[in-house]
């Protein structure tokens, strides 16, 4: 693809990651306008070739392509709603922070004023935007989704969830959910072993180590919630159960609220005490599902 050939992609909003997807849409040939409420956070971009706009109107009249890496919601709304009618046949993808139902408001606001939709995840970090290493999730407009894929995966690897809006937002939450309990889990470690004289430091190899195999594990438990076949697990309920009293007891004993494993604790109990203490630790989903999505 020739460099004229390549979308003009607009990104409102020079914010950590705002910049970094702006640099890579310098980088990789596209005809790139900028717009940020504080204009001087545009002077590095405009020196590697960005086009400072003065108003949100003038950088999305500048491409069919507008990009908004902005706070949430209603930094979305209060930056484009003036120039809502500088939206019409241009597709609007937001990286905002939002809830499924503020994505499914966006998307009714944007089709109001004549723009496909698309929302975005952003699972990277400014580090790792234009790299594999992070990964983009989208919902919404599924003719708009393949027609600027490869725009989409100048920022990153994307992987599109369907037509409701709101299903970006619920697997980024998800996903989210999964590495939030490994940092809190990682932190409330990090103050047990500072009882011990062991610098988080110390702790943070190691448990580097450990997360990426239990990473490595990740399949086989989807397999097993997945298929609701729970027997000969290699990690049973009774197994993890007597780890997890003893990191409670630990951290009871060196005054470390054990909070974070209390929920835990809970749940293997429960699944113990039901009979299913051989069962794999994945069993713990049965617990967790929705009721209605359980068996009778």
């Amino acid at each position: 693809m020739s460099e004229r050939e390549r979308t003009p992609v607009t990104v409102l909003g020079l914010g950590r990651m705002g910049t970094a997807i702006a640099a890579a849409f310098v980088a990789a040939g596209h005809p790139t306008t900028v717009w940020n409420r504080t204009a001087a956070r545009a002077d590095a971009l405009v020196a590697q070739g960005a086009v400072r706009a003065r108003t949100v109107a003038e950088a999305m009249a500048a491409g069919p392509l507008v990009v908004a890496p902005l706070l949430d919601a209603r930094s979305v709304q209060e930056a484009v709603g003036p120039a809502a009618s500088a939206l019409r046949g241009r597709t609007l993808v937001n990286l905002a922070n939002c809830t499924p139902a503020q994505a499914r408001e966006l998307a009714a606001w944007a089709a109001g004023h004549g723009a496909a939709y698309l929302d975005g995840a952003m699972m990277a970090l400014p580090s790792t935007v234009a790299t594999e290493e992070g990964f983009f999730l989208y919902s919404g407009s599924r003719r708009a989704f393949d027609t600027y894929l490869p725009e989409l995966e100048v920022m990153a690897p994307a992987h599109y969830f369907g037509t409701d809006p709101g299903a970006a937002e619920v697997h980024d939450l998800a996903v989210l959910g999964t590495g939030y309990a490994a940092l809190t889990g990682f932190l409330h470690s990090a103050a047990l072993l500072a009882r011990a004289g062991t610098p988080p430091e110390t702790l943070a190899p190691l448990a580097a180590r450990w997360l990426t195999g239990m990473a490595a594990f990740l399949p086989e438990l989807a397999r097993e919630a997945g298929a609701g076949a729970y027997a000969g697990g290699v990690s049973t309920v009774d197994l993890n159960r007597a780890a997890v009293h003893a990191l409670v007891a630990l951290s009871e004993e060196n005054g470390v609220p054990p909070d974070v494993h209390g929920p835990l604790k809970a749940l293997l109990d429960r699944r113990a005490a039901e009979g299913f203490g051989e069962d794999s630790f994945s069993s713990v989903f049965e617990l967790l599902r929705p009721r209605d999505a359980r068996e009778p």
